[in-house]
């Protein structure tokens, strides 16, 4: 068992609620200010520890390694302009559904992704 550590909290519940999957990067730069001693390294290791116990999850995109508190089977957004990563709501039932279809195996899991323009690129693109 892994003992509690102030820094992974803090760092967990820099992630909780939030759709905008960070790098640790950027969890370092928002919880610097108020945890002074923390290093990236801390940030690194914590994160590394938070997904091998199942707490949350890794999303590698192009050049970048995002987080992710929600650890049940969703969509994500990928925006080709920004670079975000958001969630979708799907319908896993759906989704799972579709997919046996044309499949004789049996279905376990999933993981889909969706690209283009995200909402905040194509109200900038109007303006």
């Amino acid at each position: 068992m892994i003992k509690y550590s102030k820094q992974r909290q803090a760092i967990k519940n820099q992630l909780l609620n939030r759709g905008d999957h960070p790098t640790a990067e950027t969890l370092y730069s928002e919880l610097k200010p108020s945890m002074p001693n923390l290093s990236i390294a801390t940030v690194y290791r914590n994160l590394k520890q938070l997904e091998g116990m199942g707490e949350i999850t890794i999303i590698i995109t192009d050049g970048a390694t995002r987080y992710d508190y929600n650890v049940k089977p969703h969509a994500h957004f990928f925006c080709n302009k920004c670079g975000a990563v958001l969630d979708i709501d799907t319908d896993r039932e759906q989704i799972v559904k579709i997919g046996q279809e044309n499949f004789s195996g049996s279905i376990e899991g999933y993981e889909v992704n969706f690209y283009g323009t995200c909402p905040d690129c194509m109200t900038k693109s109007r303006a």
